[in-house]
């Protein structure tokens, strides 16, 4: 007898779970503006999405439709979110001028950040933030520490 794997291949210690208003868009729009690959969904018998997955870069992305009967609302009925899903990329100004391309909302210009990553932040048409970084200059804790006390004053 085969031993399950506690983590099937592909998966990483975290993955965001997302709840979206027409997951089946946001999947398009995550294709387009991330290149993402789906990898399956689930439909329910009205045609929503109970569950789907994508993957962008090495890593999965769950998502679903929203059921606010269930609490699970999107960010549109929240008024925005908290949380913001980090995508660390070989060319950040690529990547970031896709996303604009495929309909993302510019939160944060792309610019070279004191902590040595090129970085900036998106709103994607479903109400999820997004950053989108390359690193461009290895800094020590030390060097970072200053330059952020820098960047404050």
């Amino acid at each position: 007898m085969s031993k399950v794997q506690a983590i099937p291949e592909g998966m990483h210690s975290l993955t965001p779970h997302l709840v979206c208003r027409d997951a089946a868009a946001a999947i398009e729009f995550y294709k387009k503006a991330f290149g993402a690959i789906e990898l399956f969904r689930l439909p329910m018998p009205d045609g929503k999405i109970m569950h789907a997955c994508v993957l962008i870069g090495d890593s999965q992305l769950f998502l679903f439709d929203e059921m606010p009967a269930m609490g699970a609302h999107a960010p549109q009925d929240l008024k925005g979110s908290p949380v913001t899903i980090h995508l660390q990329v070989e060319d950040a100004d690529a990547a970031f001028a896709r996303a604009m391309r495929a309909g993302a909302t510019v939160t944060m210009p792309l610019a070279d950040q004191f902590w040595g990553d090129r970085y900036g932040q998106l709103r994607d048409p479903f109400g999820h933030s997004w950053s989108i970084a390359t690193h461009v200059r290895d800094l020590s804790p030390e060097q970072i520490r200053a330059a952020a006390a820098a960047a404050m004053r």
